[in-house]
């Protein structure tokens, strides 16, 4: 028998069966779908949060905090260390004297609210030293309206775009020019107290996009490292940036660790490309682990397929005893039951990445809307809602093809197996 006839023999037997292969076929194509949707919507997010951090991040600077390796905290973000050691301002002249170092500057931060008349807005109070800044984030650290000082006096501020303007739409909070308070609770004074500094808005940022990781943020407030100082009543710094002649790896490396030798190990420099390393492996592990969720549904799918085969088998019998009576070959019978497992496997698979994708493009819509990627109408100390557009790559559309397919398949194997070794005379016999 020709393939094309096996194939139309395989599908008629499907189409006699219309239910029970469309039971069977939804559990491909769920499990498909499953997989299709999880594995989209995360790559959708890697891209979308590597190309945030990209934006926040120069491949030529280091960010040196205390702390060892990448547990160290930025800012309070990812830890920090209990060794007591704290990074103080003029440290930065400590690395300014290492080898391909051309600047580094010192960053204070905490979080607190700006107020004008009756308008307030949570954000992170960041003291920098503006010119410097400028420079190492020239194409981020740049004015929409006002202008940014290089040498700003006393009660100088720049907001950024989120914080004048949270919701993307008319209404603008706070503008260049503007007098505002800025408010933070000092939680050293006993009892603790609210601290506040008058300023004057020079300039608002240009809407940067990304997290601000260490670069400028949207949500952020800045104001002269002198006046940070004064107003937290501290000279010690979160962290420091440092701006490298150049962003070779070999540099960095010589630089990373020349400052943690500096520093007696008591800091870390951590680089933009650890950071986007560490990133892919985490989006690598997590595919990896929700891909491997998705399977199971598809291997309980393939399950039904085999029970599906068999009872088919046991329906077919006296079928089957007289295709071999008229001198079908065993081998033709095996190919007639993988090919209806086959038909089954690639319509389910095919249907499940239509509507995986389909799925996976509603979830991100809900999640950019109002999901956990969406902050509050009072979040500017965050990052903002998140827009995720999820990826179906050629390797996850042909993967999910040939999945869905071979678990078909493999599954049909012993059904189709026992349908060819069934004897003749005793298929005739069977009722």
């Amino acid at each position: 028998m020709k393939v094309g006839d096996v194939f139309s023999y395989a599908f008629g037997g499907i189409r006699l069966r219309k239910l029970r292969a469309g039971l069977t076929t939804l559990g491909v194509v769920i499990g498909i779908a499953a997989i299709v949707a999880l594995l989209s919507i995360t790559q959708g997010l890697q891209t979308t949060i590597t190309r945030q951090l990209q934006t926040g991040l120069a491949t030529d600077t280091l960010i040196v905090t205390t702390g060892r390796g990448l547990d160290a905290g930025i800012g309070g973000g990812f830890g920090g260390t209990d060794s007591g050691f704290a990074l103080l301002i003029n440290d930065t002249e400590t690395i300014n004297e290492l080898q391909n170092v051309e600047t580094s500057l010192a960053i204070i931060q905490r979080t607190g609210y700006i107020q004008s008349d009756n308008k307030t807005w949570f954000t992170n109070i960041v003291g920098v030293d503006f010119a410097k800044y400028a420079s190492i984030y020239s194409n981020t650290f740049v004015a929409e309206s006002g202008s940014i000082p290089l040498n700003p006096g006393s009660g100088t501020v720049v907001i950024g775009k989120l914080v004048s303007a949270p919701w993307n739409n008319e209404t603008i909070l706070f503008n260049s020019g503007d007098t505002v308070a800025l408010l933070w609770t000092n939680a050293t004074a006993r009892p603790p107290r609210n601290e506040t500094h008058t300023s004057q808005i020079a300039a608002v940022l240009k809407e940067v996009g990304g997290f601000g990781f260490g670069g400028p943020s949207d949500s952020n407030v800045y104001i002269p490292i002198s006046d940070a100082e004064n107003f937290f009543g501290t000279n010690e710094c979160d962290s420091i940036i440092v701006k490298l002649t150049n962003g070779d790896a070999t540099t960095v490396d010589s630089v990373s660790k020349a400052i943690s030798d500096a520093f007696d190990g008591e800091v870390s420099a951590i680089s933009a490309t650890a950071v986007l390393s560490l990133l892919s492996s985490v989006f690598s592990i997590i595919q990896l682990f929700l891909g491997g969720i998705a399977a199971i549904s598809l291997l309980v799918a393939g399950i039904g397929i085999m029970n599906i085969m068999i009872v088919s088998l046991m329906e077919r019998t006296r079928e089957i005893g007289i295709l071999k009576a008229l001198g079908m070959r065993s081998r033709t019978v095996l190919l007639i039951f993988l090919c209806e497992s086959v038909i089954i496997g690639l319509i389910g698979a095919i249907i499940g990445i239509a509507s995986g994708w389909g799925l996976a493009n509603v979830v991100a819509v809900f999640l950019g809307r109002g999901g956990i990627f969406m902050g509050g109408a009072n979040q500017s100390a965050g990052t903002g809602g998140l827009t995720i557009t999820p990826v179906l790559t050629a390797p996850l559309l042909l993967g999910a093809l040939a999945f869905g397919v071979g678990v078909s398949v493999i599954f049909a194997i012993y059904p189709a197996w026992r349908a060819s070794k069934l004897k003749p005379v005793e298929a005739l016999r069977y009722e």
